[in-house]
């Protein structure tokens, strides 16, 4: 059987070895392989899964909404609806934090040219 090791999907998504055996505990992870000797062994579909679990984490999705989305997969087709709906709010809460960011940056922004500007004057 051919595959990832969770130290190699783990390097390759940056996620902790324990962390990927939390997100099996709390079935954001399921039928995950072994090999012969019992070991996990990540296929490239589990790959492709993992990535987009790490991009909804590193975007401010919950746990329990990462959760929820599982669940609406693997309910299948009739679950698009809620995903989209899922997905939506969480891609409208990144634009609130992407707006709120920018704001801030702005202040950032202008005291670095208040810096400047008083060490262009001196």
């Amino acid at each position: 059987m051919t595959g990832y090791s969770i130290g190699e999907i783990s390097h390759l998504t940056g996620l902790t070895i324990d962390t990927l055996r939390y997100y099996e505990r709390i079935e954001l992870l399921v039928d995950i392989r072994r090999n012969q000797s019992g070991h996990r062994c990540y296929s490239d579909d589990d790959l492709g899964w993992l990535n987009l679990l790490v991009c909804l984490r590193e975007t401010g999705m919950s746990i329990a909404d990462m959760t929820r989305f599982a669940v609406l997969i693997r309910q299948g087709e009739e679950s698009v609806p809620d995903r989209v709906t899922l997905l939506s709010k969480h891609r409208q809460d990144v634009l609130n934090k992407i707006a709120q960011m920018e704001q801030k940056l702005e202040g950032v922004e202008a005291k670095i040219n208040h810096y400047l500007e008083q060490e262009k004057n001196k």
